[in-house]
Parts: C-alpha cells; structure tokens; sequence
C-alpha cells in the first residue's frame, strides 16, 4: 500500500495541456488522483485559468497541491520567468553570468524589469 499523503505538504505537478480546453479526465488522473484530486474538475479549472491567454496553444501547467487544493500556474510573465530561473539552477547554468538565484531575487526586489507580456 502506498505511504499516505501528509496533507499540507506542498506538491508541484506538471501537466501539458491545450490552453482554453477540457482535456481528457484520464490523461490527469494517474498524476492528481492519488492526491485525493477531482481530475474533472481540475480540468474544468486549468482550460478556466488558460482560456484568455493561451487559447489553443499547447502549454504546459504547473498545479500546486497543498490541502487537496490546486492552483494553477504564474499569471504573470515575471512569474513565469522565476519559475524558468528555478529550472536553471537545477540544471546548474548560469544566466548572463549570473547566479539564477541573485536574478530571482532581483525581480522580486524589483531590480530588474520584466515586461508585462
């Protein structure tokens, strides 16, 4: 039997969806099921929150779980860009020489700007 879930730990799943659209409940459900998720309705949320912006592009979501609560991904492009910043330093690079942490920083500090789309 697998280890029971603690509930308020914070769970970060990655979907690839079409923006706009219901995907199919059975393609959502081997990776939000076993968090106690409603892949129906958590389908109904992301083609919601993908529909203005993204509409029928391919896009891939990131849902944070905690307390068998989803939300969807960054709404903002600054949001997106710290979560690529966090892809770089799991891989270890560097961005314009500089440590991807110290930019993620600068962006929230405000230091750095980043357009609005």
């Amino acid at each position: 039997m697998a280890p029971k879930l603690d509930p308020s730990q914070v769970v970060d799943v990655f979907v690839r969806v079409t923006g706009g659209e219901v995907g199919a409940a059975s393609s959502l459900a081997p990776k939000i099921g076993p968090l106690g998720l409603s892949p129906k309705k958590i389908g109904e949320d992301i083609a919601k929150e993908t529909a203005k912006d993204w509409k029928g592009l391919r896009v891939t979501v990131k849902l944070t779980v905690q307390n068998r609560q989803a939300k969807v991904m960054a709404k903002d492009l600054s949001g997106t860009v710290k979560e690529i910043l966090g892809t770089c330093v799991s891989v270890g690079c560097t961005v314009d020489g500089k440590d991807p942490k110290d930019l993620q920083q600068e962006i929230t500090d405000g230091d750095v700007e980043v357009p609005l789309d």
